[in-house]
């Protein structure tokens, strides 16, 4: 569990550190990727990956959340499913909260849009809905958690990979998101002792 802890700081560390450097200024890959992409939303394949950047964003968590609830009043007599799912429902919403540092960096956006840039959102949201089902996965149905795992990581580079193409969000933008959901996740499922996991006792 110490072992855990100290990762996820680590992460989070690298995501504070990230979001300090590049609050007032883009690196040469932001700009880079940016000006090689530029114009890439106004084209019938930006149209495509607006409607899959819809999905694959901030609607993910909501619909999770809801899905935890409903899971948790089904198993309401199995005390050790309840508590599996209450503990999950915290830690998705610490990870989602990763997106409130966006107000804390205010970093501006490759192109004109709403709300700062550091963290994506769309990102945080995704890494948030894949980090909790992996660890639920691990818990719930370890054989298949490394395909779960799979998924979840193509999930979460496909939202980044979409949040750059259409130049809402910086490189740097999405890598944080990634390193802060991932941080503030191993820190959190340490603290809720969902890491590591344990078998249930019969």
């Amino acid at each position: 569990m110490i072992r855990v802890s100290a990762w996820g700081f680590a992460l989070l560390g690298l995501f504070l550190l990230l979001g300090y450097l590049v609050h007032d200024s883009a690196w040469f890959i932001d700009t880079a990727v940016s000006n090689a992409l530029h114009g890439f939303w106004r084209t019938g394949p930006g149209d495509v990956v607006s409607v899959l950047t819809d999905i694959l964003g901030p609607v993910l968590p909501i619909v999770m959340f809801f899905v935890l609830v409903i899971a948790t009043i089904r198993a309401w007599d199995d005390a050790w499913l309840v508590n599996v799912f209450l503990r999950s429902i915290v830690l998705l919403a610490a990870c989602r909260a990763v997106s409130l540092f966006k107000t804390v960096f205010e970093r501006d956006r490759p192109r004109a849009y709403s709300d700062f840039s550091y963290p994506s959102g769309h990102v945080v949201s995704v890494a948030s809905v894949a980090f909790t089902s992996v660890v639920l996965c691990a818990w719930l149905a370890g054989r298949l958690l490394r395909r779960v795992t799979v998924i979840a990581v193509v999930l979460v580079v496909l939202s980044a990979t979409f949040r750059v193409l259409l130049d809402v969000h910086w490189v740097t933008d999405v890598l944080g998101g990634t390193l802060g959901v991932t941080g503030v996740g191993l820190v959190v499922a340490a603290a809720l002792r969902l890491l590591p996991v344990r078998e249930r006792r019969v």
